[in-house]
């Protein structure tokens, strides 16, 4: 028989019971028992398999109260409580379904087939037969079926259902893009590396799966409860029965304690914070990582790739007096078009964005550890540290000395100085802000590094941290981690790369930027997507919520069943009252962890 069925028959028992309540009728008591047992059976039949296990339910102090109401002729009474139990496990199960519903529509969202280039024509093909590597075509209006890099076109794409961000993003040749976002300009042509469930939306989807599956602290501590409440009920009931000898308020004491509330709201709240999370950019990998990141009081941040962009930029350029920026840059870039440093690199990269014309040096010599030296248009071009520059016998008394810990490049032409080059890993823009907010919440920011104490110094005093490490291998910022540890810190940590794995694996919780290295994010209990660090801080401040609605759950439980109980045992709440109470606290409290669930995808 189906809930829908079971509930229409005990409202059906209720109906000819209360309507025949009045007259003698010999078979009143066979409808009642015959409904509320044919009814009432997923209850009995739940208490009854708890009880072989050895576990209080609240299944087995209802069948208590329902068989107690039964045996002194309450039979409207005992139909009306199962019928409130049956409708409440109906709307308890709805609630719980719309939490997974709004999880795994994620799935639904991506599109089933994608337009793939092969051969030189571009075919129509189902997804589950796209493969990594194939160019996928993406006409404006489209959702994208792929996670991977655009290879052609430009575009904005709304990534809200991934990243959360409310404003669409420009994508041009490089730029990543997630399987389910909507491109909503121009056609984009992408490089499919990711498909199925090993797209953002398949993460999501094993995140909450393995949720699902693992019992956090805080859930076997509700289990724990609702049990104790249930010995505490039939204890109080016992004692009220003792002392007043009445058989309806010691019903009642049973029927009013309701710790279905925590039981089911406990699961439901981590559940809906896991998709929430997953929703703006971050996949936990369990509920137990979600509520330890609700209580961590360190926060220890990688710099290189986690707090900065990874790869140096030029921050500054400092020319002496007569002389252009640009020319300091043009004359740099010259010396270094056939270098492979990467300081080289980005004054490549910053002569490009300029626009300059950059000609092949008709000589060039490395000088390890010092520089370059090339040879343009008969002039000696000199490229890099001062220690270079006294060796060629070059004046750079008029160069600008750094003090922000960036790297410093000298730049002359026949012999002549033209200026200083400042170049850094430049922070994320997100960073500053990031800190700030984690510092706000109480949290102590630590900045661990294997860079050098200069550059370390430098950015800790930008970002504001309270602690600063550097020159750290990774096993001394392994050890650093475990020393925090032990110390009774909860500590997250947060990295991107090989070297912080051992770190991430050491701490209480350890977060992966998305954009890092397959091992951090293979050690990390939360993945953040892309390489926003603000993502942290939401999560951070998620997990505290979902943590606040189940204490919120808890105490409420602990108030509705204290207040209920005394109440009943002097014999102010009947059985129907004690019912209706018991169900409505219940789903009031479900329906609190509710408040977690992710809003369903457009």
């Amino acid at each position: 028989m189906t809930k829908l069925g079971r509930v229409a028959l005990v409202a059906l028992g209720a109906a000819l019971v209360w309507f025949r309540v009045w007259e003698p009728f010999p078979h009143l008591s066979v409808i009642g028992l015959a409904v509320t047992f044919v009814g009432g059976w997923p209850i009995f039949r739940e208490a009854l398999e708890n009880l072989v296990e050895r576990r209080m339910t609240m299944e087995l102090s209802m069948t208590i109260a329902l068989v107690a109401a039964l045996a002194i002729g309450e039979f409207f009474t005992a139909l009306v409580i199962t019928l409130f139990v049956l409708v409440a496990e109906i709307l308890e199960g709805m609630t719980v379904e719309r939490g997974r519903h709004a999880i795994q529509e994620l799935l639904e969202y991506l599109p089933r087939t994608a337009a793939v280039r092969r051969g030189g024509q571009v075919v129509d093909l189902p997804l589950d037969q796209v493969r990594p590597g194939d160019l996928v075509l993406v006409n404006p209006g489209a959702k994208l079926p792929v996670d991977g890099t655009v290879v052609a076109g430009h575009s904005f794409v709304d990534q809200a259902t991934i990243t959360g961000e409310s404003m669409p993003v420009s994508k041009t040749a490089g730029a990543g893009v997630f399987a389910g976002t909507i491109n909503q300009s121009g056609a984009l042509e992408v490089r499919a590396e990711r498909l199925g469930r090993d797209t953002s939306f398949g993460k999501i989807i094993e995140a909450v799966e393995r949720a699902e599956r693992s019992r956090a602290p805080v859930q076997r501590l509700a289990d724990r409860l609702a049990g104790y409440l249930v010995y505490f009920a039939i204890a109080a009931a016992a004692v009220t029965f003792a002392v007043t000898r009445d058989a309806r308020s010691t019903i009642s004491v049973i029927i009013v304690a309701g710790a279905c509330g925590i039981a089911a709201g406990t699961p439901l709240a981590i559940l809906g914070a896991i998709g929430r999370a997953a929703r703006q950019g971050a996949i936990v990998k369990g509920g137990l990582y979600l509520e330890t990141l609700a209580r961590i009081d360190t926060v220890a941040l990688d710099k290189t790739g986690t707090l900065t962009f990874g790869a140096p930029e030029v921050r500054e350029v400092h020319p002496v007096a007569g002389v252009a920026p640009a020319s300091v840059i043009e004359a740099a870039a010259i010396a270094e078009r056939r270098s492979e440093h990467p300081l080289g690199k980005a004054i490549l990269t910053r002569a490009d964005a300029l626009g300059l014309s950059v000609l092949e040096p008709e000589q060039f010599d490395y000088v390890p550890g010092r520089g370059v030296v090339a040879r343009t248009d008969g002039d000696e071009v000199v490229v890099g540290n001062r220690a270079l520059f006294r060796e060629r016998g070059i004046d750079a008394h008029g160069a600008a000395a750094n003090g922000d810990g960036s790297s410093e490049v000298l730049v002359a032409r026949g012999g002549r100085l033209l200026g200083a080059i400042h170049i850094a890993d430049m922070l994320r823009p997100e960073a500053k802000a990031a800190v700030a907010e984690l510092r706000a919440m109480r949290l102590r920011t630590v900045l661990l590094t294997g860079d050098q104490r200069g550059v370390a110094q430098a950015v800790a005093r930008e970002l504001g941290v309270d602690e600063m490490v550097a020159e750290l291998l990774p096993e001394a910022k392994l050890e650093y981690v475990k020393r925090m540890v032990e110390q009774g810190r909860k500590v997250a940590m947060v990295g991107d790369g090989v070297n912080d794995a051992p770190a991430l694996m050491a701490a209480s919780v350890g977060v992966a930027m998305g954009s890092g290295t397959d091992v951090a994010r293979e050690s990390a209990n939360v993945v953040l997507l892309g390489n926003d660090l603000s993502k942290f801080v939401q999560t951070v401040r998620l997990a505290r919520r979902m943590r606040g609605i189940i204490m919120q759950n808890f105490v409420g439980t602990l108030v509705v069943d204290g207040v209920g109980m005394a109440l009943a045992a002097v014999g102010l709440l009947n059985p129907l009252l004690a019912a209706f109470i018991h169900v409505a606290s219940e789903l009031t409290f479900i329906l609190n962890s509710t408040r977690l669930l992710p809003r369903a995808a457009p």
